[in-house]
């Protein structure tokens, strides 16, 4: 954690580590008026996690990948299924670039060799830790190895879908896209007239 005069006396209690790390931390903070206060929030996350957007400058299409999502059904969200970028979980002594490369091939069946790292974000800083390293990369039908699908061991279960870089734009619009991630690479796309 980082130093910071108007922070003090930060303890930590793990919660729950069944997946990720849960936990409570309580500090003591120094509000703009002089007056401290003791706060205490909750911090969850695994590891740092990317994210990659593949489009294909000749057929201005996008690879994206749909797949069941706990949080979205329990939201009541399109029956649980969400349409997004390739994503995962940084290894332990792994980089996000190849990191990014091996759940490209793992869950889309495509071998990236041609990446840019567009930004390193939080997508949700009130409680989750994670920090997510967005990539984009091109793509030919060349470049693809085999159907994708994730992997039976991790409990993936990952439908590919290639579509025009037109039609992910609509389904942003029409709800269908409710990715963050998804959004925000598409639109990096769109602002960089890539496609």
């Amino acid at each position: 954690m980082g130093k910071d005069k108007r922070i003090k006396n930060i303890t930590s209690t793990v919660l729950s580590q069944f997946w990720g790390k849960l936990e409570r931390i309580d500090f003591d903070f120094k509000f703009k008026d002089g007056n401290w206060k003791r706060l205490s929030h909750e911090a969850y996350g695994k590891s740092d996690g990317v994210a990659i957007l593949l489009y294909n400058p000749e057929t201005r299409s996008v690879v994206l990948s749909k797949q069941f999502r706990i949080p979205v059904y329990v939201a009541g969200v399109s029956e649980g299924y969400s349409i997004e970028v390739c994503g995962g979980s940084v290894d332990e002594g792994e980089s996000p670039e190849s990191c990014v490369i091996r759940e490209a091939q793992e869950e889309l069946g495509y071998h990236v060799s041609n990446l840019k790292f567009i930004s390193t974000v939080f997508l949700s800083p009130g409680i989750v830790r994670e920090q997510v390293h967005l990539f984009i990369g091109e793509y030919r039908d060349s470049d693809r190895i085999d159907n994708g699908g994730g992997l039976e061991v991790e409990g993936e279960e990952i439908e590919v879908l290639e579509m025009s870089f037109k039609e992910a734009l609509n389904m942003i619009d029409s709800n269908e896209i409710i990715d963050a991630r998804t959004i925000m690479l598409l639109q990096y796309i769109r602002i960089n007239k890539l496609l």
